[in-house]
């Protein structure tokens, strides 16, 4: 059948197939230029519309098929010698190849060309779109490469990070992080996997591990940081070391730890999650005996970070997927997207998804200035980390599962991406930390960090350049110190009970301003100041939840924001709470 210009047939049927999701998100391109700049975006700009073509046709499909292939694990060859070989699907390598060698996504950030930290999350945010489960061994590998040039000896360095950080997909060396046992899920201080050392013919300290891991992605990876504790170190997390695990020792013989099985996950078929056994596997220390878990922490919040990055790029693509459909279906005789209560749906999606975006660009470009030296940045980056994993993470799962309703009982069916990526986005709030665990990690970056002021200062000042209308400024001035001051109450008093919804104030705060500034700076299309507004409106400022919403966006406001069409600074300033109006 032919396809018609709007994306279905004659069956009412919408099909994003072969849509350019780049092309089609203009706030993506407008936003990427201004935070790198015109010069730094044209020259990546082709890159970023061509992976924008493939989400929803070749990466889709490949995405599909290695979702419906898991990888099988076989534990011994035919001749009953112990391989562990784990094997993957086709069309997963072939994801592989684009993730690893073709945008290079593991290793942007250690092939020495000085690459903003903002194009790895942007190219990560756009191939996320199409396929979610891989991008975890691709940060994994990028961290650990990040923690092991940060902390490793340098011959360590030397020897590995030549097949880090290489493109060559015959070459390259995948990573993984090994944490987790039975008995310590969360509470890592309950570690049991024992580190044993011995001396070598030549003098130096061999490093032998014994013990159980639990969950571990990518588990025939080249390398993983490993946690354990060396004989005779205190009990917690002051007595753990952290450990570089080869999959292969120097003289090519498979090292000894054994992959027992391939865990059956509800999301992230396409990549394999297993339980690991040591059995007096080589391993090398890396930094201090003690510090173990402080160093493993770096790679975590890396971890974290891409966790929030990608469940951003999920929500993207739920919304992009629901906005197709709601543009080029027909009932009742109009478009989904003109109906007043569909149009409400949308808006309920569209905010959590640019909270999500701006976020991570903000995020990005303050974790560059932070490896730069910038002593403020740091503590900024070491507070916005674990926001963005514990409510972008969270918001993904409603987003993603609103917008499968949206395509109704196609959205249910395995052949379209939603229910793909509803399973995928579950994952977001719980690997790396649950909810609750990286709350906790709120209140101490808060407590402990000091990370508050810094980011409070930045914010201000991200204020200051905006200059918002007055109604708006002082809107955001009042909200803002009583989002901080909340957060600083709960963190001083230790009210752990509280914490989530502090964090959750401060995060829907803080990306609204966000958004203001970004709308300052793209005048005069105030769009995103709209969307700011309506956070606020909806999502910080209190509301009578047994009166009705008078003062609901009138339809051809809501088509605008939905559409991607400017606004005025009138129409944006119609966005804020009815008693915020100059």
């Amino acid at each position: 059948m032919a396809m018609h210009q709007d994306g279905h047939g004659g069956n009412n049927i919408p099909d994003s197939r072969n849509c350019n999701f780049f092309a089609l998100d203009k706030d993506l391109g407008a936003l990427l230029s201004l935070h790198l700049g015109a010069d730094y975006y044209s020259g990546i700009k082709k890159q970023l519309f061509d992976l924008g073509g493939r989400i929803t046709a070749e990466l889709d499909e490949l995405a599909l098929l290695a979702d419906r292939n898991p990888p099988v694990l076989y534990p011994r060859n035919r001749r009953a010698e112990p391989v562990d070989h784990i094997e993957k699907h086709p069309a997963y390598i072939k994801l592989e190849e684009v993730a690893y060698s073709e945008l290079g996504l593991a290793s942007l950030s250690h092939d020495g060309k000085n690459n903003p930290p903002l194009l790895k999350y942007a190219l990560t945010y756009l191939f996320v779109q199409a396929e979610f489960g891989l991008c975890c061994p691709v940060s994994m590998t990028d961290s650990l490469t990040r923690t092991l040039c940060k902390f490793g000896e340098p011959d360590l360095v030397a020897r590995y990070l030549p097949f880090l950080s290489t493109r060559d997909f015959d070459q390259l060396y995948q990573g993984a992080m090994f944490i987790t046992e039975q008995q310590a899920g969360s509470d890592v201080g309950q570690v049991a996997t024992r580190a044993v050392c011995s001396q070598a013919a030549d003098g130096s300290k061999q490093w032998q591990l014994y013990g159980d891991k639990w969950f571990c992605s990518n588990p025939d990876a080249d390398l993983a940081m490993v946690l354990a504790r060396p004989e005779g170190a205190p009990k917690g997390i002051h007595g753990l070391g952290l450990f570089l695990l080869p999959k292969h020792l120097p003289d090519g013989t498979r090292n000894a730890y054994r992959i027992v099985r391939l865990k059956p996950k509800m999301g992230t078929r396409s990549m394999a999650s297993g339980e690991i056994v040591l059995e007096g596997a080589t391993a090398y220390l890396i930094g201090q005996i003690g510090r173990g878990f402080q160093q493993m922490a770096d790679m975590i919040n890396m971890s974290r970070l891409s966790n929030g990055v990608r469940s951003a790029g999920l929500m993207r693509r739920a919304l992009s997927e629901a906005l197709h459909v709601a543009s080029h279906r027909h009932a009742f005789g109009q478009r989904l997207i003109d109906m007043p209560l569909m149009q409400r749906q949308l808006l309920k999606m569209l905010l959590p998804t640019e909270q999500g975006r701006s976020m991570f660009m903000h995020t990005a470009q303050m974790l560059g200035r932070a490896d730069a030296g910038d002593a403020s940045a740091q503590g900024a980056v070491r507070l916005l980390t674990p926001l963005i994993k514990f409510r972008t993470c969270r918001d993904a799962r409603r987003v993603t599962g609103d917008a499968m309703e949206v395509r109704g009982g196609l959205g249910y069916i395995e052949e379209w991406s939603d229910a793909r990526i509803v399973r995928d986005a579950h994952l977001g709030s719980i690997w790396e930390g649950t909810s609750n665990i990286v709350a906790l990690d709120i209140l101490r970056a808060v407590k402990r960090a000091g990370a508050l002021p810094p980011l409070l200062a930045h914010a201000l000042a991200l204020l200051d350049e905006a200059g918002l209308p007055a109604a708006s400024d002082h809107l955001f001035r009042r909200v803002l110190r009583q989002a901080a001051d909340n957060l600083l109450q709960v963190a001083e008093r230790g009210e752990a009970q509280s914490i989530r919804q502090a964090g959750s104030q401060f995060y829907h705060v803080l990306t609204a301003l966000f958004m203001a500034w970004e709308s300052a700076r793209l005048a005069p299309d105030y769009r995103r100041l709209a969307i700011a507004h309506l956070v606020l409106r909806h999502r910080v400022l209190p509301r009578d939840p047994m009166q009705l919403d008078a003062d609901a966006l009138a339809p051809a406001l809501a088509a605008k924001l939905l559409e991607v069409q400017p606004c005025s600074l009138d129409e944006a300033m119609a966005c804020l709470p009815a008693g915020a109006q100059p």
